[in-house]
């Protein structure tokens, strides 16, 4: 095979064009013993191939896959769990009426409702004074950027 051909080929075959059958050609070029001296260099790349043909896989595999018996019983364990969590909460809770913020006395419930809003109104101001800030900033950027 002419050399400038195998440099050609070499070149499409590292950029990822070359054709199969330009592939076979290195191939055969580079398991002869007559390879040029500045190529030499990517015989150990084409003889791997043919090397790893002759490679046989000795191993012999299982037909079933093992399954471990620990993910078994922890499956068992979780149904368990959730079994004993459903059943505890609904013995456990009684469906009695729970005072959930309810006051038998309108002084101590208007005490705790004005306490409540002015944690509200807190809130709120605070909100209030940071958009004020954002619109100082949108204004002071209009007059910048006009």
């Amino acid at each position: 095979m002419e050399l400038k051909l195998v440099e050609i080929l070499v070149e499409k075959y590292l950029e990822g064009t070359s054709s199969i059958a330009e592939e076979k050609q290195l191939k055969a070029y580079f398991s002869s013993n007559e390879v040029a001296p500045h190529l030499v260099q990517y015989k150990p790349l084409f003889s791997y191939f043919n090397n790893q043909k002759e490679e046989q896989f000795t191993k012999t595999l299982p037909l079933q896959a093992k399954r471990q018996s620990y993910v078994k019983w922890i499956s068992v364990a979780a149904s368990v769990v959730v079994l004993l969590g459903t059943v505890h909460y609904f013995y456990n809770n009684d469906n009695s009426e729970t005072e959930l913020g309810t006051y038998s006395n309108p002084e101590k419930a208007f005490v705790e409702t004005q306490k409540a809003l002015e944690m509200l109104s807190e809130e709120v101001n605070h909100g209030v004074e940071s958009v004020a800030i954002l619109k100082e900033y949108d204004k002071t950027k209009k007059t910048i950027f006009k």
